[in-house]
C-alpha cells in the first residue's frame, strides 16, 4: 500500500510515504535462511542454461544477502514462454519449500483492480472522470483544507488530490486482527489537515482508494469485491486472485507465509494470517505472480478489460519526482535498463512485498518476497530483479 516511499526508494534508498518509510507493523494496512528451489513450467529448451540463470541467482541474494526468507518470481517471455523460480524456505519454523507461483497478499497492486473498475464505469458513463467527488458522495469529503467539491475522480486515481493519508494514524497494535469499515479510514484520514490543493502536486495517499471504492459502491450498488470479482477476476479468469471477506485472515491456497521485523537485525515475526480491511480498495487483495502477469498483460490489450480511450487516460502519467517512473490513473511506469518502460503498480502489506510489470511488446515479470525489506539497498535489489528478468 505505501508507494510513495516506494519511489523514494526506487531511485536510491530510504522511505513508503511522506515523511519516512514506515516499516511499524500494519497487518489490515497492507502488510532463516533457506535453501533454494526453483520449478520449470515451460518446456526445457524454452530457455537457455549455458550460465547461472541471472533470475534465479537475484532471488539467492535477497535470501542469502538480504536476509528475506523466501522470494519468489514468474517470468514470461514474448513468445509467452513462462519459467517460476523459488529461493529460501516457504516456513521458517518447519523449513519447507516455497511454493511454486503460490498466493500472496499483493496490497497496494489492489489499486490497479480498483482504478480498471472505476474506468470500466467512465466507459458507461456512469462517472465522470473530471466530475467531482461531491457528485457521487455528496458532503462526505470535509476537512481542513478539504473540500469534495473541488476534488475530482481523476484526482482520486492519480494521487494529485492533496488528501492526507490514514495509514500510519491506525495504532498498530491493534492492526493485525481489527477490522475496520471503509468509512472508519476515512474519518481517521479526515482528522489532517489537506496536503495541498487539488492538482498542485503528486503525493501517494491511500485515502484517494477508499473514496474510489465507494464511489464504485454508491454508483454500482454493489460491493466493491462482488464488482472486482465480475468486472476483472472473472473476465479474465483470474484463478489464483480474489478480494477476502470480511474477518478472512487466511491465504486460501499454497502460499508461503509471510514475516515481519521492524528494524534491521530484529528477530522476524509470523504475520502471515492478519486482517487486511485497513487496505480495503487501496491493498486487501491476494494473488499469485502468474495471476498478477496475467492481468497487467490484459489491462494493456486495448478492449480486453478497458476501452481504448480509458487505457490511453490512464496511461497517462504525472511525473514521480526525478525518479523517472510516472504514475497515471491507478498504474506505474518504470523506466528499464535496457530501454523503455515497464507497467504494472507493486505493494506492500505486513507479510509482503511485490514487484513487476510487463512491456508493450508482451514481457511480464512479477517478484515476491515474503517480508517488508527494512533497508533501501533490499528494495533495490528487488527492484533490480524485476529489471533483469525484463531486460535479459
Amino acid at each position: 500500500m505505501r508507494e510513495q516511499a516506494a519511489w523514494q526508494r526506487f531511485r536510491s534508498s530510504g522511505r513508503r510515504q511522506r515523511g519516512g518509510r514506515r516499516r511499524a507493523v500494519s497487518a489490515a494496512a497492507a502488510v532463516a535462511v533457506g535453501v533454494m528451489t526453483m520449478s520449470v513450467l515451460a518446456p526445457p529448451a524454452a530457455f537457455a542454461a549455458a550460465r547461472p540463470d541471472a533470475v534465479q541467482q537475484g532471488l539467492s541474494a535477497l535470501v542469502h544477502s538480504d536476509g528475506l526468507p523466501a522470494a519468489l518470481a514468474t517470468v514470461r517471455d514474448r513468445e509467452g514462454r513462462t519459467r517460476t523460480y523459488t529461493a529460501g524456505v516457504g516456513d521458517l519454523a518447519t523449513g519447507s519449500k516455497v511454493p511454486v507461483d503460490g498466493q500472496v497478499r499483493i496490497g497496494s497492486n489492489t489499486k490497479t483492480f480498483t482504478a480498471v473498475v472505476v474506468l470500466q464505469l467512465v466507459g458507461e458513463g456512469k462517472i465522470g472522470l473530471d466530475t467531482m467527488v461531491d457528485s457521487h458522495l455528496p458532503g462526505l469529503v470535509r476537512g481542513e483544507g478539504i473540500d469534495g467539491r473541488h476534488i475530482t475522480v481523476r484526482q482520486l486515481l492519480q494521487h494529485t488530490s492533496g488528501l492526507p493519508e490514514y495509514e500510519d494514524l491506525v495504532e498498530d497494535g491493534i492492526r493485525q486482527h481489527r477490522y475496520f469499515e471503509p468509512r472508519d479510514l476515512l474519518d481517521i484520514a479526515l482528522q489532517r489537515k489537506a496536503d495541498f490543493a487539488p492538482g498542485k502536486k503528486w503525493a501517494y495517499s491511500n485515502t484517494n482508494y477508499v473514496l474510489a471504492g465507494l464511489i464504485i459502491q454508491k454508483v454500482t450498488g454493489r460491493p466493491l469485491a462482488e464488482e472486482i470479482d465480475r468486472r476483472v477476476i472473472k473476465r479474465i479468469g483470474l484463478r489464483h486472485t480474489y478480494f477476502p471477506a470480511p474477518g478472512d485472515m487466511t491465504i486460501r491456497e499454497s502460499h508461503p507465509k509471510g514475516y515481519h521485523r521492524d528494524a534491521a537485525g530484529e528477530p522476524l515475526g509470523d504475520f502471515t494470517e492478519i486482517d487486511p480491511s485497513a487496505g480495503w480498495a487501496a491493498g486487501q487483495m491476494i494473488s499469485t505472480n502468474s495471476d498478477l502477469n496475467r492481468f497487467f498483460t490484459a489491462l494493456l490489450t486495448p478492449e480486453r478489460l478497458l476501452p481504448t480511450a480509458q487505457l490511453t487516460q490512464m496511461r497517462t502519467t504525472v511525473p514521480i519526482g526525478d525518479t523517472g517512473a510516472g504514475y497515471g490513473l491507478g498504474l506505474m511506469s518504470r523506466p528499464l535498463s535496457c530501454g523503455g518502460v515497464y507497467w504494472g503498480h507493486g505493494g506492500d502489506i505486513t507479510g509482503y512485498e511485490t514487484r513487476g510489470g510487463v512491456t508493450d511488446d508482451g514481457r511480464a515479470a512479477g517478484v515476491v518476497v515474503t517480508s517488508i525489506p527494512t533497508d533501501g539497498a533490499a528494495t533495490k535489489h528487488l527492484d533490480g530483479v524485476v529489471d533483469t528478468a525484463l531486460c535479459r
